[in-house]
């Protein structure tokens, strides 16, 4: 069995507690290198995890030998380049969702991984937990008929931070994220939803800054048709005040509606014919886990992992059809 040598472009929060871990946990898998541009950064991240190697060169992490999977968990603005860096040099790549800062992007991405033949991996994880999976169970197996619509409703207050400065937060800058909050959240819970009822084949939407904290968006609203014929609509609002405070998804059939939520787990509601009913499902500590194994073991060839560039790129197609950049 062929051992996967992982080595990280990047050493953000997600790499501590959704990502970085679960590498180590699949059998013939180990973390053997980290990178971060900043050399104390990296060095310190490498000593606290005990892995060997550190870089502040991302070309270098890319060309160590030992190093056969990249992992990119960096800002949007940079998953092309290092990806498209990492599979010129016959490394598959596991890349941190948004795959990349447009629809555009992607396609090179893709385009680079058919001319290489080195597979290309997207951290859509929600595919993968128990959540979820139940919830496409329960629309699959009738539960709430015939679905007629779908509405996302997501708000959340401002983080704390200081918006005043010129150091601002990189989701909520253009160059690097590719949109705001948006762009950072809306895509879990577009990918989820086209895994449940495939492509979202028309899209519209409206942008605006309403807070004026930052220069991009902070409330989007957009409806959109899936491959099927159905419809749905999203709001979203990224600086709320507390008491509007929503993550929440709502599947409309003509028997029943399911509620959900994408980020807080809330428990799963089904409303139906023979009242409500509410589940509890318990996901792994480290949320990426079951993805990362998937895509493991397609690396060493006992498995398939469907969740690669082509299908995570309809995504962002649909983000950027909905805040207009075509």
């Amino acid at each position: 069995m062929k051992k996967i040598n992982w080595g990280f472009i990047g050493c953000g929060d997600v790499t501590d507690k959704k990502s970085g871990p679960a590498f180590r946990m699949v059998e013939d898998s180990d973390v053997v290198a980290v990178m971060s541009r900043d050399k104390g950064t990296a060095r310190q991240y490498a000593a606290e995890r005990n892995i060997r190697k550190w870089y502040d060169d991302p070309l270098e992490l890319i060309e160590d030998p030992e190093v056969n999977a990249i992992y990119i968990a960096t800002p949007p603005s940079t998953h092309a380049t290092y990806a498209i860096m990492a599979m010129k040099a016959g490394k598959p790549v596991y890349i941190e969702k948004p795959m990349a800062e447009s629809y555009e992007e992607c396609c090179r991405i893709n385009r680079i991984s058919q001319e290489t033949h080195e597979p290309c991996f997207v951290a859509y994880y929600r595919r993968y937990l128990p959540y979820f999976k139940k919830v496409q169970d329960l629309i699959e197996s009738g539960a709430i008929g015939n679905v007629i619509n779908v509405q996302i409703r997501f708000a959340q207050p401002p983080d704390k931070l200081n918006y005043d400065s010129e150091d601002l937060p990189w989701r909520v800058q253009q160059d690097n994220a590719g949109g705001g909050f948006f762009y950072d959240l809306a895509p879990h819970q577009l990918d989820i939803l086209q895994t449940i009822f495939g492509y979202i084949l028309n899209a519209e939407g409206y942008k605006s800054n309403r807070s004026e904290m930052y220069k991009i968006e902070d409330t989007v609203s957009a409806c959109f048709q899936f491959e099927s014929g159905l419809i749905g609509s999203g709001s979203w609002c990224f600086t709320a005040h507390e008491s509007a405070r929503e993550d929440r998804i709502e599947v409309i059939g003509d028997k029943g509606m399911i509620c959900f939520s994408i980020f807080t787990f809330d428990p799963i509601v089904l409303h139906s014919e023979n009242g409500r009913q509410e589940f509890n499902i318990e996901n792994p500590k480290y949320v990426q886990y079951p993805l990362i194994e998937a895509v493991i073991h397609h690396l060493q060839g006992i498995g398939v992992c469907s969740c690669d560039g082509v299908s995570a790129t309809t995504t962002n197609w649909v983000m950027d059809k909905i805040l207009g950049k075509f």
